[in-house]
């Protein structure tokens, strides 16, 4: 293709914004609308949600979203891209043909992307040589493997670019990377191929921008006095061209803006190394990242240049972690931070008296330090503090005797101290994160494309 296709981002994690992407359907032109739901924590969610029912694990909220939009898409042409298959794709697919049905929709192809998920296979893999060993600390994986709840790797998006030449209208993936939803189509659009390293990593920068939804648009600007209509703020769109250059823009009517700063926020952002960011596809040098204003609300990107991938996937997993609680108390009235303090060292020493010791614990101020620590050692006066007390430990029982403790200091403690809200807290099982590497060469991915 010689003219610029259209891919706008309506979705940055599972709970953004319901109405972004009607609108960016709604509201201007667009080829391409992209949607993000998966996180670290979420995969295990949906794990534990399909060990329960083996028609759940993925996100429910995606459904609703095709039953209001999948009219405007046969009627527009517009394709969609979503990982909301989570760890389920087969269910959610036909979760949404039974919307088609129901809407008298006839037509819709809809792929899916596999592959991604190895939690049933991790034994094999350890058998061949995966040792999954922890990214950043080098434990063994060995120890951890029978906690583990979810196991995710992060797929190439050419798989993704294989299902829009199938003649996918909606295509639902598992775990991708998130930058690899707006990349396949432009693999497919323009027809690169694995060894377009410039133009790979221009895609991957273009996915990189706009994979936070309205974090390109001026939502989390620091200077979040300068932008216009905050309430209805519109959530950005690429229009990509084939050399690899492309234009960050957004509907014309939106609220929001799109500037150097917007997407300079952004592209910092989960960044790692700047001349080193490495996805499944291609390594990306940030450093040869061009930004030129071309226009209100329009910034062209370009110059972007790649180097060869890695052998290795990334792999997401996610493991029980023992359990946590936390409790609320506000304290009020003269004095509030220091009555806070006296509080959490009376609760602290109650439970050491009783004999319960706990792996991890903490105190926070909320309105003093809970943020940026102790970067103000001598507030002023403060007339209320809200106290947050936490503490982690395996032992459930622990957690559990912990959560007793804290209304009593209502009646007595020092004075001032209300406000506890939400009932006694209760135990809950911690999912923690594991991140690993495996061998490219062990990982088999699936395209399947059917019609209603």
């Amino acid at each position: 293709m010689s003219k610029p296709i259209l891919i706008g981002n309506g979705q940055g994690f599972w709970g953004d914004s319901i109405d972004a992407p009607v609108k960016l359907m709604k509201d201007g032109p667009i080829d391409y609308v992209t949607l993000d739901y998966l996180a670290e924590v979420t995969m295990s969610i949906m794990q534990r949600q399909k060990n329960k029912d083996p028609n759940r694990g993925y996100a429910t909220d995606f459904v609703q979203l095709m039953k209001d939009t999948l009219p405007i898409i046969l009627d527009k042409n517009i394709k969609v891209i979503a990982n909301a298959g989570g760890v389920n794709p087969h269910a959610c697919r036909q979760a949404v043909f039974e919307v088609a049905k129901e809407l008298g929709l006839t037509g819709l192809k809809i792929g899916i992307v596999e592959g991604d998920d190895i939690l049933d296979d991790l034994p094999r893999l350890m058998q061949t040589g995966a040792d999954f060993k922890h990214l950043d600390t080098g434990e063994e994986f060995a120890s951890f493997r029978e906690k583990v709840l979810s196991a995710n790797v992060y797929i190439s998006a050419f798989p993704i670019a294989e299902a829009l030449s199938q003649g996918a209208d909606v295509i639902i993936t598992g775990r991708g990377t998130d930058p690899g939803l707006v990349l396949a189509p432009m693999i497919y659009e323009f027809g690169w191929t694995k060894n377009d390293l410039d133009k790979l990593a221009a895609g991957t920068v273009a996915g990189h921008i706009l994979e936070c939804g309205a974090q390109a648009t001026g939502g989390n600007f620091t200077r979040w006095w300068e932008v216009p209509n905050y309430a209805q703020i519109g959530y950005p769109i690429a229009e990509a061209s084939a050399d690899g250059s492309f234009v960050v823009t957004k509907h014309e009517k939106a609220g929001g803006m799109v500037t150097r700063d917007t997407i300079s926020e952004q592209i910092v952002y989960e960044m790692g190394d700047p001349g080193y960011y490495i996805s499944p596809d291609v390594c990306v040098d940030f450093k040869t990242i061009q930004l030129t204003d071309v226009g209100k609300d329009r910034v062209k990107v370009h110059g972007i240049k790649g180097m060869p991938t890695t052998e290795s996937y990334k792999v997401s997993m996610s493991y029980l972690h023992g359990y946590k609680a936390s409790g609320t108390l506000t304290i009020s009235g003269p004095d509030a931070y220091g009555k806070a303090q006296k509080c959490s060292e009376i609760i602290w020493e109650r439970l050491r008296d009783a004999g319960f010791e706990f792996e991890e614990k903490q105190s926070e101020y909320l309105g003093v330090n809970s943020c940026h620590g102790d970067i103000n050692p001598h507030p002023k006066q403060i007339n209320e503090v809200v106290l947050r007390l936490s503490a982690r430990d395996n032992d459930r029982h622990k957690i559990s005797r912990f959560g007793k403790e804290i209304a009593p200091l209502i009646t007595n403690g020092p004075p001032g101290v209300t406000g506890f809200a939400g009932g006694r807290p209760k135990p809950q099982e911690i999912v923690a994160y594991w991140p690993a590497l495996i061998d490219k060469k062990l990982v088999n991915t699936h395209v399947n494309v059917e019609e209603v």
